[in-house]
């Protein structure tokens, strides 16, 4: 069997998943391929039935997950790599947006992800080695009219990564972010519901960038290839990095974020540091 790292990946049927999997086996690493219909990841375990193991998985379920985490350890031994893939988006103005459909999201994107993450953890601590990968999103750093609640959830992973991180290096664990822009996935097709009531006040703002977005679908830029040779390339880098940004778009808003943010932190710089008690800041 391959001496090469195992990677337990979250979400295969589509997307990421599938593409980041599908290019592992093909290199012979050991690899977990999991969806929610395991039937559907049939077709890439053939691509190397000795390194694969495919398994059922809804990670919003947590006796799923514990189940799958114990079994990926018991047939390899270890996970080295955890890539936090599964998801889907929602479409619709913060207030035209249905509680229900936000909620079912949030399960899926973050509170599954802090679930693969607590259950993989405990192995990696005791070897002192590992690597978690939290598939974010360009929405994770700056927001977007029309998908609101979405970046909220990737918001949430951004922080929860970075504040990981902080906690489990001196382990001898590293975290690394993805933060794609616009890919040809299914994320805008039929894996993203729409707000069912719309409201005609955000049609020029939520309205049209969700037909900008719909509009493009199966024609952005990015490469799903690429991007899964981007994320190996990263994880067994010597320094990988926290925040792995992928497509020029992606670059392109992140600079734009950080430009937007050195404004406002130096045209405020005053008050920022008036609100401290003065014979405090005197001595900061």
């Amino acid at each position: 069997m391959s001496e090469k790292k195992v990677w337990f990946i979250t979400g295969c049927s589509t997307g990421f998943g599938r593409e980041l999997a599908k290019h592992l086996l093909e290199n012979d690493y050991r690899v977990v391929v999991t969806a929610r219909n395991a039937d559907k990841v049939q077709d890439l375990v053939e691509i190397n039935q000795e390194n694969a193991l495919a398994l059922a998985l809804d990670v919003t379920d947590q006796a799923q997950v514990s189940e799958a985490v114990a079994k990926a350890e018991a047939h390899f031994g270890q996970i080295d790599v955890l890539v936090n893939n599964a998801g889907f988006g929602y479409f619709g103005a913060i207030e035209e947006s249905d509680e229900r459909e936000v909620r079912a999201m949030f399960e899926a994107n973050f509170w599954g992800l802090a679930e693969m993450t607590r259950a993989a953890l405990p192995k990696m601590r005791e070897r002192r080695s590992g690597t978690i990968v939290n598939i974010s999103s360009i929405g994770g750093l700056v927001g977007f009219p029309g998908v609101g609640y979405y970046n909220a959830t990737k918001f949430a992973v951004v922080g929860f990564s970075d504040a990981l991180q902080k906690e489990v290096a001196p382990l001898g664990i590293n975290v690394v972010t993805v933060e794609p822009s616009g890919f040809r996935t299914d994320w805008a097709g039929r894996s993203a519901n729409d707000a069912i009531n719309t409201i005609a006040d955000y049609a020029e703002t939520a309205g049209a960038n969700q037909a900008a977005i719909r509009g493009y679908s199966g024609n952005q830029p990015g490469d799903p290839v690429r991007a899964a040779k981007a994320i190996v390339q990263a994880v067994e880098s010597e320094n990988p990095p926290l925040n792995l940004l992928l497509g020029r778009a992606a670059l392109k808003n992140a600079r734009l974020k950080l430009e937007s943010l050195q404004k406002d932190f130096d045209a405020w710089a005053d008050v920022t540091e008036g609100a401290d008690f003065p014979e405090l800041a005197a001595n900061s």
